[in-house]
Order: structure tokens, then sequence, then C-alpha cells
């Protein structure tokens, strides 16, 4: 079956509803649009995010004012040490009348969840949200429960280098389409942050669209035209992450361990879609891929011990291999 092309009308309409999402983030998050961007392209493509930043940047009220806008169920999950797999994901309780066991469903029953400070949590339960990220279920006691549609896990993680942290697990990394980092603010912005907000809250929101309207956006997403030379790229790019590739760049062969999997190739391709949408566009570019390449492989390579010793970062390496892959095949 031939691919249905997006019509000038429906990107038009797809723009302004954009548009509207994203005003209404500038709001919460001031002067961050290109965190603004990145999330709100990765919910586009249906994506998980993961905010890394200090605390006190607004990476909470950004995850809040996100679920109002999508006027969807919200729920936030305070990670600690001490919280427990079943405290996540819920657990069989017994029914006081029946006197049978029936499943308590936790808090990632939410359209939006937030996993506020992830990495302050172990790795055990870190990991509960694997299945949650990749098959939007859970599983408890070999049961099975589907979560809600749209489901959206959007965690904040401090800084590895902060006391009490602990790294998140591969797997679990590349369940996030992007990570985003996000910036501290400048005087400016802190100037304008005391003389408009009453201690420091946010504006209050009204919903941007709904379920419907979302899914309706989800739609025209899928749509958007992803030209083979711009799919032969991504794959390319994603190639040239493995030291092992007979293409991968110098700062690839020399610090990095393992490279990114086919998941980030997919997610790629969804959030080029995503943007070029975002932009007006029916169709993705390579500038699409490019500008959205970083967020995607950033957390997905594995560093070097080498890599460490000369202060090399992973967006370091990014930037190299989109730099010398080039946008069509030599030879």
């Amino acid at each position: 079956m031939s691919e249905q092309l997006l019509t000038p009308l429906e990107v038009q309409a797809a723009g302004e509803a954009i548009a509207k999402l994203k005003k209404g983030l500038n709001q919460v998050l001031l002067d961050q649009t290109a965190v603004v961007d990145r999330v709100s392209t990765a919910i586009l493509a249906r994506g998980h995010v993961l905010l890394e930043g200090l605390p006190g940047l607004g990476k909470t009220e950004l995850c809040k004012g996100l679920a109002r806008l999508l006027g969807l169920p919200f729920k936030r999950i305070q990670f600690t040490p001490d919280l427990l797999p079943g405290d996540i994901t819920g657990t069989y309780v017994i029914d006081g009348d029946t006197k049978q066991f029936t499943f308590r469903p936790g808090p990632l029953f939410a359209s939006v969840v937030l996993a506020d400070e992830i990495n302050r949590s172990s790795p055990k339960t870190q990991s509960a949200l694997l299945e949650a990220m990749q098959e939007r279920s859970v599983t408890v006691l070999g049961t099975t429960h589907s979560l809600p549609n749209p489901f959206f896990v959007l965690a904040t993680q401090n800084p590895i280098e902060l006391e009490g942290t602990y790294p998140l697990p591969e797997a679990q990394l590349d369940r996030f389409m992007f990570r985003v980092l996000v910036p501290p603010v400048g005087a400016k912005t802190m100037a304008s942050i005391l003389t408009t907000r009453h201690r420091g809250a946010p504006p209050q929101l009204d919903a941007a669209t709904d379920a419907a309207g979302l899914q309706t956006l989800f739609g025209l997403v899928d749509r958007v035209h992803l030209p083979l030379p711009v799919a032969e790229f991504i794959g390319r790019l994603v190639e040239g992450t493995h030291p092992a590739s007979g293409g991968a760049p110098d700062h690839v062969k020399r610090f990095v361990r393992y490279g990114a999997s086919p998941r980030a190739a997919l997610a790629l391709a969804a959030s080029s879609r995503a943007w070029a949408l975002s932009k007006g566009k029916p169709n993705v570019g390579f500038d699409e891929v490019k500008e959205m390449a970083a967020a995607v492989l950033n957390h997905r390579l594995v560093l070097s011990y080498e890599a460490g010793l000369e202060r090399v970062s992973a967006e370091m390496v990014a930037d190299q291999i989109l730099t010398s892959v080039p946008e069509v095949a030599r030879g």
C-alpha cells in the first residue's frame, strides 16, 4: 500500500496545535527553547524523556505543566533509596469483603508519569520501569496489566557526581528516546522569575489539546515521509557509533566501548518525523536527523575508561559522528 502523504492543510493544522503546546511549555520553563523543543518532539514521537540537570531548574514543573497542557492523567513518583518495585507497579492485596486477592495499581497507571530524581533509587527499582516503558504494561505475579494509552515516562536525574545517586542501567537508558540536558538559567531569566512569579510558582495553564487530539497528531507524525536516502543516513549514523564498524570515526574507535542499538535508529527516525512536522514540513530531510541525533545518541554510548581520563563526553563523540558520516554513502 502506498504511503498517504500529508496535505498542506494537515501540516498547517498540526503546526498550530504543536505551537500551542510549545507556547504553554515556554511559559513554564522560561528561556529554555531547546529543552521545550526536545520534550515536545519526544511526546509527538511517543517517546520517553530523561531530563538531566541540577536541582531547582524547573524540570519537575515542566513535566507537571506538560500533563496539564495535554489534558492527561498525571502521577508523580519520588524515587528514594528505600523505594521498592511494587511501590510503583502496584501489588495484590486482600479485599476485605471478598477475601480474594485483587490488584491495586501503582502510580505507573497514569498517562504522564514523572519519575522524579530517578537516580536516587536502587537499580532494582529503576529496572521495574523497563517493561512499562517498552511494552506499555506491567507484569505482577505472572499477570500482565496494560497501562493507559498514551503513556509517557518523564524522568528527572541529577548529575551523577552528586552524592547519593546511582547510575541508570544501560538497558533502561536505551528505553528513553531522548536525554535532554537542562542548563542553568541566566541572570536575566532569574530576574523575570523574581518579578513575575510569586514565590516562584509557574502560571496556571489551560489544556492545549486532549487525548483525542494527541492521537490525531500521532497519526500525522506517522505519515511524515521518510525518504530512503535519509533512512540510509540514519542507519550509517547508528552504525558509526560502533568501534568495530568500518565507518566508525576516530573518536568512536578510541573512546567508545559499545555503540547504540537498533532502538536508537527507530528513535531517530520517529523523532525526525515529529521534528519535521513541528517545522511545517511533510517530509524528513537530513537537517532534521542531524538536529535530533545528539539527543538520541548521547545516553546510548558506553564510553571507555580512556574517555573519562581525557574528559571526552558522549556529546563530543556524537558531534564527531555527525561531522564524519556523509549524508550520501561514498562509492
